[in-house]
């Protein structure tokens, strides 16, 4: 078996968010999404991280290039305290200098049950006035307001994401497996219960079985390969914590496809330290699943 905390590291997305903690409060309803683009050619990495607290809604965008240095970030305070249609302008060494963009209208966004809006928005970032990134449904006027025009080759590709979940025995959220496949309904159940029964995993995806683990005291971490939109997806698991940690601490989900090589990024930088190494992956997904007692 694969080592588990390997995959996290070097090659991985690293766990080591929030969730070092041991508490979910300052984690809850935290979503965060990684795009691979290019600013005039020029390799980068869009964070976007959506947060939802006490005090309302939160939007965060930043840009790294491929060594994990901060070209700039938009930190959108939370909307109970600003407007939920705005911009800023940044000026960046980027591709040799330039100004990021970053347009953002949520007036009419509707939400689930976590802090990313599912429709009603949009988002757009743009490095001299070229659309680099733009997500929701409202392309149009997007375009309209920006004045940019359409570049479909230099599309953004989103390549992880990271959502917190929580519950007591079934964890559910809706995914994407892979970089352009569809949403899928993903759910995790555990039976940690005690006594004569063995604790036991099952992930479904669209509610058909995907995994299942018995026996999950002695597999507490493991790995399998699933198959998801026609593309071989594997799925690391960590539960240690829910089995020995006494209800402190979250499990952890990784859901990784391979990607075609095409889509990898070039890394000529010593020492990288981003979030997400790009060299080797596909698209990642990333689940903390915290228990509600």
């Amino acid at each position: 078996m694969r080592n588990f905390p390997s995959c996290f590291g070097e090659n991985g997305v690293q766990v080591s968010d929030c969730s070092s903690s041991g508490s979910s409060k300052s984690c809850q309803n935290v979503v965060t999404s990684l795009y691979q683009a290019h600013l005039r050619r020029r390799p980068c990495v869009i964070t976007v991280t959506w947060t939802r607290h006490l005090m309302g809604q939160g939007l965060a965008v930043g840009i790294d290039d491929s060594c994990s240095r901060s070209l700039c970030k938009v930190d959108i305070k939370p909307w109970l305290f600003t407007k939920t249609k705005g911009s800023r302008s940044l000026d960046t060494d980027a591709g040799g200098g330039g100004k990021v963009d970053v347009f953002w209208d949520l007036s009419a966004a509707k939400f689930g049950s976590g802090p990313e809006p599912s429709e009603g928005f949009y988002v757009a970032v743009l490095f001299d006035l070229d659309m680099v990134l733009l997500l929701g449904d409202l392309a149009k006027e997007a375009y309209k307001r920006t004045n940019a025009a359409p570049s479909p080759s230099n599309a953004a590709v989103l390549i992880a994401k990271k959502e917190h979940l929580f519950g007591k025995n079934v964890y559910s959220t809706k995914a994407q497996l892979c970089d352009s496949g569809k949403l899928h309904d993903v759910a995790i159940e555990c039976e940690t219960a005690g006594g004569l029964k063995e604790p036991s995993l099952e992930i479904r995806v669209d509610r058909r079985r995907v995994l299942q683990v018995k026996r999950l005291g002695w597999k507490f971490r493991g790995n399998q390969t699933i198959l998801v939109d026609g593309t071989s997806v594997e799925v690391f698991w960590d539960v240690h914590s829910w089995l020995f940690g006494g209800h402190i601490g979250n499990a952890v989900f990784m859901f990784q496809s391979c990607p075609p090589a095409e889509k990898l990024l070039p890394r000529p930088c010593p020492q990288p330290r981003k979030e997400t190494q790009l060299q080797g992956l596909g698209f990642s997904l990333v689940l903390y699943a915290w228990k509600n007692e």
